[in-house]
């Protein structure tokens, strides 16, 4: 933890703000997802490979869906709130060896500190906040892609992964064949179940079929 010490790059006007794009299956790491972060005002967009259950928790978030209990990125937005804290960034300073370094900045008030923490963590946080994230120019030139380039190709790559995988799954077959209510429904049968795993799959094919209606 630091004290009024965060002097990355970051602060000097030339930070990137990003946003949340959506989740898609890694085509990098078995079991793994990949967060898309989008460029605020331009073109470019970030993979961040991120665990099933930061997988479940944004999903979740992006949904606007609230769990019969709070998730753990609940709680920790839940605390700062109770205690007056607040989250004013996460700042992804740092791409080293396919990793991603995160700082979350935090004030009270009269104090303003920074934390480590893990990309996923961090914007899973943030999104429960409202706290912007930002990174360098340099972490955009080194991991990002151009939409209008990669990211059709990225989708459908994407699409047929999950297709794939429905079809070898007895439990939910071929969901991207299911109807816009028939998801909806199955969503919310896994969130009461607590099977957040699989709602967050759902939630995916949820979202691109209406981003395509």
């Amino acid at each position: 933890m630091k004290e009024n010490e965060n002097d990355n790059t970051g602060h000097d006007g030339t930070r990137v703000k990003l946003r949340v794009l959506g989740i898609s299956y890694s085509q990098i790491q078995s079991g793994a997802y990949a967060l898309i972060l989008a460029q605020v005002g331009g073109p470019y967009r970030i993979p961040v490979v991120i665990g099933a259950s930061e997988a479940q928790s944004i999903a979740l978030r992006m949904e606007s869906i609230t769990p019969p209990r709070p998730l753990t990125h609940d709680l920790m937005a839940s605390v700062q709130k109770a205690f007056g804290i607040r989250l004013t960034e996460v700042f992804i300073h740092r791409f080293e060896d396919g990793i991603f370094y995160s700082e979350l900045t935090l004030s009270d008030g009269e104090r303003t500190i920074t934390l480590d923490s893990r990309t996923s963590d961090a914007v899973a946080i943030a999104m429960r906040t409202g706290a912007p994230i930002y990174t360098t120019p340099e972490i955009l030139d080194e991991t990002g892609f151009e939409l209008e380039v990669s990211a059709e190709g990225s989708d459908n790559a994407a699409q047929t992964e999950d297709e794939e995988h429905d079809a070898d799954t007895n439990h939910t077959p071929r969901l991207e064949n299911y109807a816009i209510e028939e998801l909806e429904k199955t969503l919310a049968r896994l969130i009461e179940r607590e099977e957040y795993e699989e709602a967050a799959k759902v939630s995916e094919i949820l979202r691109r079929k209406k981003g395509e209606a």
